[in-house]
């Protein structure tokens, strides 16, 4: 491992969890499990940065965009996690060339997803920087025992994506200039929660992970979590992209899941496609193979300058 999940990986071996106090899991999923006692759900925690000039830029990105994505990001983790939202934290670091329209209009963006997914912002907290930096707390709840994880894949289970990948990387390489729908995907995402539930309550998906920096990287975290490897063929792709795009692109937030391999899984959830691209096989844990030939786990990796980076903007 190189980059962000060594530096993880590093901290998860020195933080014990202390089931004693509510902790189900800890560091390494999408989101933390706590059981409050007595309890008939679990409440998911997630966490997650969007900073200027690495997720978007002032020039191009209207900050009502950037609060909608600011929550989107954090409902994405516990879509695929198979959550309902409860309330959201937001702290936000407000440069100098952010006045008052401007974090109107971020609010505004992000007010206008939590009302839409019944998420309640509770609260958050507000300073300066040089550059403006968001951190947005998520909380959801789940079914006693029953979330999603990223551990639970098996040798024989097929490999499932919803939607079409790589649009997010296509609008932010053309710009908002480009192609409007690929823009709209890059600016506008859409948590996948009514999904999730679905892949939690009808499917009994055994695993799944949302796919924030490529399908190639979060397929292999999967897998690692998992201790298997995974066989895929080319995912659907978003029009336009290309098959790197489609692969390594990042920030499409569709749900990479499976299932086992008699389920019958339906073409669509609405208007989403769910298309089945490979299986889950016996295998050094992490390793994936598209066409036969292995995948190297590229994608947006804030710790490993050499990566492939169509998620980010610098």
């Amino acid at each position: 491992m190189n980059g962000e999940p060594r530096l993880i990986e590093r901290i998860r071996r020195k933080v014990p969890l202390r089931a004693q106090a509510g902790l189900v899991l800890g560091i390494g999923d999408d989101c933390a499990i706590f059981r409050p006692r007595g309890s008939r759900d679990d409440l998911l925690f997630t966490t997650d940065l969007l900073l200027e000039d690495v997720h978007f830029r002032r020039e191009t990105h209207a900050a009502a965009e950037v609060g909608w994505k600011t929550l989107a990001r954090g409902l994405s983790d516990a879509a695929a996690m198979g959550g309902e939202p409860r309330f959201c934290l937001v702290s936000l670091a407000v440069a100098e060339w952010a006045g008052r329209d401007w974090i109107d209009d971020f609010y505004r963006g992000l007010l206008r997803l939590a009302a839409r997914t019944g998420t309640a912002l509770a609260g958050g907290d507000l300073a300066r920087n040089q550059r403006l930096a968001c951190d947005i707390v998520v909380c959801a709840a789940v079914p006693r025992g029953r979330a999603l994880r990223r551990d639970g894949a098996r040798t024989g289970d097929a490999i499932y994506v919803s939607g079409r990948l790589g649009g997010s990387a296509l609008g932010l390489a053309e710009g908002p200039r480009g192609p409007r729908t690929a823009w709209r995907r890059h600016v506008h995402p859409e948590p996948r929660l009514a999904l999730g539930a679905f892949l939690r309550e009808r499917l009994r998906a055994t695993a799944a992970i949302d796919l924030s920096d490529g399908l190639a990287l979060d397929l292999h975290r999967l897998c690692l979590a998992s201790q298997v490897s995974a066989a895929i063929e080319a995912p659907p792709r978003f029009p336009g992209a290309t098959p790197e795009q489609a692969l390594h692109g990042g920030e499409d937030y569709e749900l990479l899941f499976t299932v086992p391999p008699r389920t019958r899984v339906p073409a669509r959830f609405g208007l989403t496609p769910l298309t089945r691209i490979g299986r889950i096989e016996k295998g050094r844990a992490g390793s994936v193979f598209l066409d036969g030939a292995p995948l190297p786990p590229l994608g947006f990796d804030h710790f490993r300058p050499s990566g492939f980076d169509h998620s980010a903007v610098e």
